[in-house]
């Protein structure tokens, strides 16, 4: 007989609501167990079962108060949790130092405090997630039928993205720390829970890439029902990421390729009014659609914490908006529609032309106040719109988790840098001019020169969607957010830099994993960056 496990009443319920009772006593063994096999064929009979596992998983990305038990905190609402908290780590995304503030803890890094609520939400997302997956992959088992195959393929995906946003967190990159303790593996296999060492960063990427290699194969024909789930293309495109990340260019980009056939990037035209609301949009690869009645009305969101046009939240009800840091919007040329993607000094951005909000137009908007919306600040970002439209309440605004700029962009940088450099500028030429500006020139020859121009493309290109800590990481570099005693709009609280090899970029494990998991050997290195600390700093983007 082959694995055994318990079958839940839960589970059981829902058999008995889907199948005949004669067909049920006819699975269960005695002793109310079913066997591997049993499973599975239970699975085939129900595949409704399958698919209310698999939306669960998905759920659990955009799930608010899964976290912390009990929790209503309105910084608990999934992985949007993890990108504001990734970008505000950062040196690009600005926010005020205010109690209203509900991301201050990124912004400061007291976020690698073990015992904040941060941290763990941001380490228990993933892992409750990759439970989910887990519990999947088991139960489907080593040999699907044709019917489960894509679900199968799914969950491999979905633990691979969880694990490839880990390593980020928890050790440096993978080119010059594969050797170095990461973080935990928990996969379909029995472990140990409380003496569950570190894998190295190597041997989690042996794992992301595993889970990657077997869902592109199983995920072979598959036509999704909607752009929430991952299809093929999707997981070349995680795959494009992982490889990104461990230098290895050449196969980065011919999965980059691969993920983004068929699908256009936003047009200039489609930029430039408030956008990246809509999972309909035709770049959309993947990503979340947020069901009115699921974020609507609602505080604990992404539309209430990074968009400025919702009538319902932390933005615009009490000015906690998320800005660009000037440094990087004076590298952006006039010539470029990102460039308005944020407001300038004096509120002023094309993309508010065509915009109201309760009767005010137009430049007017910004200035607007109201009992729900203050003004905004200098250098607002005006890149999010909303679904219904500036001053709507509904807060249901979709999220996405994978476009086609980001792939043009991986394609781009890993052609150069496995010596293709011509292709490699030719391609990020022809994305820019074609879709953001139309003078745009690259002349440049070194790798390293190449390399931080990608990133300066990919810092504005996807500002606000939780890339910082991803790119940061694997090219080595520090945290730039002032230069000098030049004038910055950071709060003096958050106004520092930090280097690139400082320990302190690493996340701590929090008290619950620490205390659970007698194996884990904690990140201490570093300590919390001060105001005005490592001024000189350079980041070979807006040096």
């Amino acid at each position: 007989m082959k694995d055994i496990r318990k079958i839940s009443a839960l589970a059981l319920s829902a058999m008995l609501a889907f199948t005949a009772c004669s067909d049920i006593d006819d699975m269960l063994p005695e002793g109310g167990t079913l066997t591997e096999d049993q499973v599975t064929e239970s699975f085939e009979a129900v595949p409704e079962l399958t698919a209310a596992d698999l939306t669960a998983m998905y759920t659990k990305m955009f799930q608010r108060y899964t976290g912390l038990p009990n929790s209503t905190r309105h910084d608990d609402f999934g992985y949007p949790t993890e990108c504001i908290s990734n970008d505000l780590n950062g040196a690009d995304m600005v926010c005020a130092n205010s109690g209203y503030n509900w991301f201050s803890v990124a912004s400061e890094y007291s976020d690698r405090y073990a015992n904040y609520a941060n941290p763990y939400i941001r380490f228990k997302y993933y892992y409750n997630q990759i439970k989910q997956a887990n519990d999947l992959i088991r139960s489907i088992g080593d040999e699907p039928t044709d019917a489960l195959k894509p679900t199968l393929g799914q969950a491999k995906a979905v633990r691979a993205f969880d694990y490839l946003n880990l390593a980020s967190h928890f050790q440096f990159n993978y080119q010059v720390a594969k050797d170095k303790p990461c973080v935990p593996i928990v996969t379909e296999e029995e472990i140990d829970f409380t003496n569950n060492p570190r894998a190295s960063v190597e041997k989690v990427y042996e794992l992301i890439i595993s889970d990657l290699d077997e869902a592109i194969q199983l995920l072979e024909g598959y036509k999704r029902a909607n752009k929430q789930n991952i299809d093929q293309q999707v997981a070349y495109g995680l795959r494009a990421r992982a490889y990104l990340a461990m230098g290895k260019w050449t196969e980065a980009a011919e999965d980059a390729a691969k993920a983004v056939e068929g699908y256009e990037p936003y047009s200039l035209a489609e930029v430039s009014v408030p956008a990246f609301c809509r999972l309909s949009d035709h770049n959309w690869m993947w990503g979340f659609f947020s069901e009115s009645d699921y974020w609507n009305n609602t505080l604990p969101c992404s539309a209430a914490q990074l968009a400025s046009f919702s009538n319902n939240s932390y933005t615009s009800g009490v000015g906690m908006f998320k800005c660009i840091n000037a440094l990087l919007w004076n590298k952006i040329p006039e010539t470029d529609i990102r460039k308005q993607w944020w407001v300038d000094e004096k509120l002023n951005s094309t993309l508010l032309d065509a915009m109201s909000w309760d009767g005010h137009s137009g430049q007017d908007l910004a200035k607007y106040e109201s009992q729900n919306k203050v003004a905004f600040l200098p250098y607002t970002n005006v890149k999010f719109g909303m679904k219904e439209g500036a001053g709507s309440i509904k807060n249901d605004n979709d999220w996405c988790l994978m476009r086609a700029e980001e792939m043009l962009l991986i394609r781009a940088e890993a052609l150069f840098m496995s010596g293709k450099t011509e292709e490699g500028r030719n391609e990020l030429i022809n994305f820019v001019k074609n879709y953001r500006d139309p003078n745009y020139t690259c002349e440049i020859i070194t790798a390293e020169a190449f390399q931080n121009e990608v990133w300066k493309q990919r810092r504005i290109e996807l500002w606000g969607e939780g890339f910082w800590v991803y790119d940061q990481m694997r090219l080595q570099k520090p945290v730039v957010r002032i230069h000098g005693d030049n004038i910055y709009n950071w709060p003096d609280a958050f106004a520092f830099n930090v280097a690139a090899n400082n320990g302190y970029l690493l996340m701590r494990f929090c008290d619950d994993e620490l205390n659970t998991n007698s194996a884990i050997v904690d990140n201490t290195d570093g300590t919390q960056p001060k105001p005005g600390e490592n001024a000189d700093l350079l980041d070979g983007v807006t040096d």
